[in-house]
C-alpha cells in the first residue's frame, strides 16, 4: 500500500511540475499576477509529493519489499540498517528520484526565500526550474520507474554492491547530488534572467547565494568520493581521473568561476554575458555527468547504469535544456550590456583571468574524458586517457591559479594598484618561499613537486591571512578582526583551504614510500621509521559477509604505537571480494597498510604505505566548504536580503 502510494505520489509532482511549468510562465508574459502566484504553491506541493514518494522507497528499502524490482536488486534482508537506507540511492532508479528529490527541493526554496524577487522574476524562475523537473520526471516514470513490481517476488534479494555498502559512500551521493543538481537553480536564474531582460547587479546577488550553496555542498561531496576512494577502494590513491569523478569534478570547477563571476555582475555590473554563459554550462555539464554515470558510455567503478535507452533520454534533456539555453542567450545578447569599466590591474581583472583559467582547466578535463570515445568513433582505435595527460595538461592552470589569487583578492576595485598589493602580500611570499627552501634543503633527490607544492599552498595560506588582516585597518587588532563580516572570513578560509589541499596533495605525492612484501605471522619488517610485525591472521563473521582479517602491530623507536587490522571481505551473496585498508590517521602522515592472498610457500602479502600530509586533503575540502558556509550565514549574501533595487536600475529588454 505505502509503495503504491508513494509511486501516486510521484506521477501527482509530475501533474504538478506540468503545471507549475506553464501557468506561471504565461502569467509573467501577460502580466497577471494570479496566474504567476500559482508557482510557490505548485513548487511547495511538488516538493512534498516528491519527499512523500523518496519516504516510501526509503521504506520499501528498509522493510525487505522484495516485491520490488530495485529493492530485489540492490538489497539483501541480512544487510545493515544503514546499507538498506542507503542502499536506496545506491542503484539508478533510487539516485534518479532522489535527484529529483533535491531538484524540488531548490525550487521549493527559491519559492520560500524569493520574497525579495519581482513577481514576474520569481515566476519565470520557478516555472524554469519546474521544467527541468518535469524532464527528470518524465525520465523516471517512463524508463526508470523505483516502483515496478515483479510478479513473483524471491525470498531474499541480490544485495548492494558490496562497494558502496561503507559510510563514505553512504553520505557522498547526497552532498554530491545537493551540489550539482543545486546548480539548476543558477541555471533557471540565468534562462529567467534572459526571458526577463533583467541582468543587474541586483541579479548578481540573488544568484549567488545559491552558487555559494551549491559549490560547497558539491566540495563536501567530491571530498567524501575522494576519501571513500583512498581508504575503501585499497590502492591508496585519492583521486583517479576517473570519468565519473571527472563528471561531478568538471561542474564545480563552472561553479567556482560562476562564484567569482557574480561578484563582478554585483559589484561592477559587469561581465553579464559571461556570468550567464557560466551559469548555463555549470548546469549543463551537471547533466553531462548524469548522460556519462548512466548511459554506459564510459565504463567507471562508479558508474550507475549501462542503458543505451536511458542514455538518450538523458542526451535528449541535455541537448533541449542546454542547448535551449544557449540559443537563447545568443538571441537576448543586447540585454547584458556592460556597464562597469575596470583596468586589467583591479580586482576585476584578477577575477577574469580566475575565470578563463577554472573554465578552461574543465574543458582540458572534458577532452580529456571524452577523446577515448571520440577516437573510437571516429578514428577507429582505442585509446587510454590517463592520470599522466590529465597531470600534465591540468596541473600548470592550477599552478598559475594559485599564484594570483591571494594578490588578485587585494587589489582594489576598477583599477588597482599591483605595487602597493605585492609590498602588502611580501611576507607571504617570503614566508612560503623559505618553507619551499627549507623542503628542498631536506629532501634529497627527490621530486621538485614538493617544494613547489609547499611554496603553492604556503603561498595561499599565508596570502589568505594577509588580506583578512588587511581588512582591519592601519594598526590592526584582533577584536577588529572579529567583526569583519562573515562573508570576508569565508572567502579567507575557502582560499586557505585550497592552500591546505594543495599542500596536501603535494605532500602526499611527492613523498609517499611504499612496501610490497610476503610477511610470516610473527614477523618484523621495517617501513621508514616504523617496525612492523605480522602478528595473527584470523577469519571473522561480518554481518552479510566473511573477513580474512590481520592484526599487524606497529611499533616507533620500540614503543609500540597501534596495532592495525587490515582486512579482505568476501560477500556471498554478491559473489564479490573488497579490500578494507587499515590506516593510523596522523596530523603529519597516514601509515596505510593492506592485507593480500595467503602464499603457497607461507606467509601473507602486506603492502605499507607512509602517505605524508594524506589528511589535509580532505582537511582543506573540509575548510573550502566551512568558507562557503560562513559566508553563506553573512546576512548580506542571503537569499534577495537587500537586493531590491529602484524600478529604474534595470537594464530593459530590447
Amino acid at each position: 500500500m505505502i509503495t503504491e502510494l508513494g509511486h501516486f505520489a510521484l506521477i501527482l509532482a509530475f501533474l504538478t511540475a506540468l503545471v507549475q511549468m506553464i501557468v506561471p510562465l504565461v502569467g509573467a508574459h501577460m502580466r497577471w499576477p494570479g496566474w504567476m502566484a500559482v508557482a510557490e504553491p505548485a513548487a511547495s506541493a511538488q516538493f512534498l509529493l516528491t519527499a512523500g514518494s523518496f519516504a516510501a522507497l526509503v521504506y520499501a528499502f528498509v522493510t525487505s519489499d522484495f516485491s520490488l524490482a530495485v529493492v530485489t536488486s540492490n538489497s539483501h534482508s541480512a544487510k545493515p540498517l544503514l546499507y538498506k537506507i542507503t542502499g536506496t540511492w545506491g542503484n539508478h532508479e533510487g539516485s534518479m528520484l532522489l535527484w529529483v528529490l533535491i531538484l524540488t527541493l531548490f525550487g521549493a526554496m527559491a519559492a520560500w526565500f524569493g520574497g525579495g524577487l519581482p513577481p514576474s522574476l520569481r515566476a519565470r524562475v520557478l516555472a524554469v526550474q519546474s521544467s527541468v523537473a518535469a524532464a527528470f520526471f518524465a525520465f523516471i516514470l517512463f524508463t526508470s520507474n523505483p516502483f515496478d513490481r515483479l510478479a513473483v517476488p524471491p525470498f531474499d534479494g541480490q544485495d548492494l554492491n558490496p562497494l558502496l555498502q561503507d559510510p563514505g559512500l553512504a553520505f557522498h551521493p547526497p552532498f554530491l547530488y545537493l551540489g550539482y543538481v543545486g546548480l539548476s537553480i543558477c541555471f533557471s536564474f540565468a534562462v529567467a534572467a534572459l526571458i526577463e531582460g533583467r541582468v543587474d547587479a541586483a541579479w548578481g546577488r540573488w544568484v549567488r547565494p545559491w552558487t555559494l550553496a551549491s559549490w560547497g555542498f558539491l566540495t563536501i561531496g567530491i571530498g567524501l568520493g575522494s576519501w571513500w576512494a583512498y581508504y575503501e577502494l585499497g590502492w591508496g590513491g585519492f583521486w583517479f581521473w576517473d570519468p565519473v569523478e571527472n563528471a561531478s569534478f568538471m561542474p564545480w570547477l563552472f561553479a567556482a568561476a560562476l562564484l567569482h563571476s557574480a561578484i563582478v555582475v554585483e559589484k561592477r555590473e559587469a561581465l553579464k554575458a559571461w556570468t550567464i554563459l557560466l551559469a548555463i554550462l555549470a548546469f549543463g555539464f551537471s547533466l553531462i555527468g548524469t548522460f556519462i554515470v548512466r548511459s554506459g558510455l564510459l565504463t567507471s567503478v562508479h558508474a550507475f547504469a549501462n542503458d543505451p535507452e536511458r542514455g538518450v533520454f538523458i542526451l535528449a534533456i541535455l541537448v533541449v535544456f542546454t542547448g535551449g539555453a544557449l540559443t537563447l542567450f545568443a538571441a537576448r545578447a543586447g540585454v547584458m550590456q556592460a556597464r562597469g569599466v575596470f583596468g586589467v590591474v583591479s580586482r576585476e581583472g584578477a577575477l577574469v583571468a580566475n575565470n578563463i583559467l577554472l573554465a578552461v582547466s574543465s574543458f582540458v578535463v572534458f577532452v580529456g574524458t571524452m577523446w577515448p570515445l571520440v577516437a573510437e568513433m571516429f578514428l577507429d582505435r582505442k585509446l587510454s586517457v590517463g592520470a599522466p595527460f590529465f597531470n600534465l595538461a591540468f596541473t600548470p592552470f592550477m599552478l598559475v591559479l594559485g599564484l594570483i589569487l591571494p594578490v588578485g583578492a587585494m587589489l582594489s576595485w576598477k583599477r588597482g594598484r599591483a605595487g602597493r598589493t605585492l609590498r602588502a602580500l611580501a611576507p607571504a611570499f617570503g614566508l612560503a618561499l623559505a618553507l619551499a627552501a627549507l623542503v628542498w634543503a631536506i629532501q634529497t633527490g627527490r621530486s621538485i613537486l614538493g617544494p613547489v607544492g609547499v611554496f603553492l599552498g604556503a603561498w595561499l595560506v599565508a596570502g589568505a591571512a594577509t588580506d583578512l588582516w588587511s581588512k582591519t585597518g592601519r594598526g590592526g587588532s584582533l577584536a577588529r578582526l572579529g567583526r569583519l563580516p562573515r562573508a570576508d572570513w569565508g572567502k579567507a578560509v575557502a582560499h586557505g583551504g585550497l592552500g591546505v589541499t594543495m599542500l596536501g596533495i603535494a605532500g602526499l605525492l611527492a613523498w609517499e614510500s611504499e612496501d610490497i612484501r610476503v610477511a610470516q605471522i610473527g614477523e618484523r619488517f621495517t617501513v621508514g621509521s616504523f617496525e612492523l610485525e605480522l602478528a595473527d591472521v584470523r577469519q571473522v563473521q561480518g554481518p552479510n559477509y566473511l573477513s580474512t582479517m590481520g592484526e599487524i602491530v606497529v611499533r616507533q623507536d620500540g614503543a609500540e604505537i597501534v596495532t592495525l587490522h587490515p582486512e579482505k571481505r568476501n560477500y556471498p551473496v554478491a559473489q564479490m571480494p573488497t579490500t578494507e585498508a587499515a590506516i593510523d590517521y596522523r596530523f603529519l602522515r597516514d601509515l596505510y597498510v593492506v592485507i593480500g592472498d595467503a602464499q603457497e610457500g607461507g606467509g601473507w602479502v602486506v603492502r605499507t604505505y607512509i602517505k605524508p600530509l594524506a589528511n589535509w586533503i580532505w582537511a582543506g575540502c573540509l575548510l573550502m566548504a566551512f568558507g562557503a558556509g560562513l559566508s553563506l550565514s553573512d546576512r548580506r549574501f542571503r537569499v534577495a536580503a537587500g537586493a531590491r533595487k529602484a524600478p529604474g536600475t534595470a537594464v530593459p529588454a530590447e
